[in-house]
């Protein structure tokens, strides 16, 4: 069963002779459970391709079915409730709160939406993400591939539909970058969480089930 259908997608940005064909007719599908991989150059319009799967901004045309809903037609109030709820986001640079410890940054996107934290499931994710004894420290007490994991916990703490990376290993070194996205796959593997990771780099896109490689905005292969 699909998780996420995109359909004849597009994004412009700019108008007349500065306009820019971020998108262009873009459609796949992913089922539910896939480790899906957009791979392409930088500026071939992958990351805008993310934030519109994550409800972060709006396309020009075409839809966007998460779980059977298609999010283009929500009211902004909607979408808000739906990032928050549907999507756990892993970012380059972690995107941490520096006044907040581990357990604190892990627990906030649950607590900002009015809901209460879920003790056994932050235990689980701790220990699972081997940061038992990281859970007190603030994000400045941590290593880059540290921080990710903390990032990492917090996507999953709300359960989502998907989990959206944008170049998760960009920030960090080899050793660290073979980590994170190993426990990705695990991620993947082991809680059957449906991932969608956004990378430039081929041997980190080839941990994933299925590559789509794209560039100038369409989508030139799918495997």
């Amino acid at each position: 069963m699909n998780i996420l259908t995109v359909d004849n997608l597009s994004k412009i940005y700019g108008k007349d002779d500065n306009e820019v064909k971020a998108l262009d007719h873009v459609s796949f599908t992913i089922a539910r459970g896939e480790f899906v991989a957009i791979i392409g150059p930088s500026g071939c319009g992958k990351s805008t391709l993310l934030h519109l799967i994550g409800g972060v901004d709006r396309p020009n045309g075409g839809s966007i079915r998460v779980d059977g809903k298609d999010i283009c037609m929500l009211s902004d109030d909607e979408l808000a409730v739906f990032r928050r709820r549907q999507v756990g986001l892993i970012y380059q640079f972690y995107n941490l709160i520096p006044i907040l410890n581990v357990e604190e940054n892990i627990t906030l996107p649950v607590k900002l939406d009015n809901r209460q934290v879920n003790k056994d499931l932050l235990d689980k994710l701790i220990r699972y993400l081997k940061l038992d004894n990281r859970r007190h420290h603030l994000p400045n007490e941590l290593s880059g591939g540290q921080q990710q994991r903390v990032s990492i916990a917090r996507a999953l703490m709300t359960r989502p539909a998907i989990i959206l990376a944008d170049e998760p290993t960009g920030n960090l070194d080899s050793k660290a970058s073979e980590e994170i996205v190993t426990l990705l796959k695990n991620t993947n593997r082991l809680l059957k969480q449906t991932i969608i990771m956004v990378t430039h780099d081929f041997e980190v896109a080839k941990y994933a089930d299925r590559l789509i490689k794209m560039n100038d905005g369409k989508i030139f292969e799918a495997s």
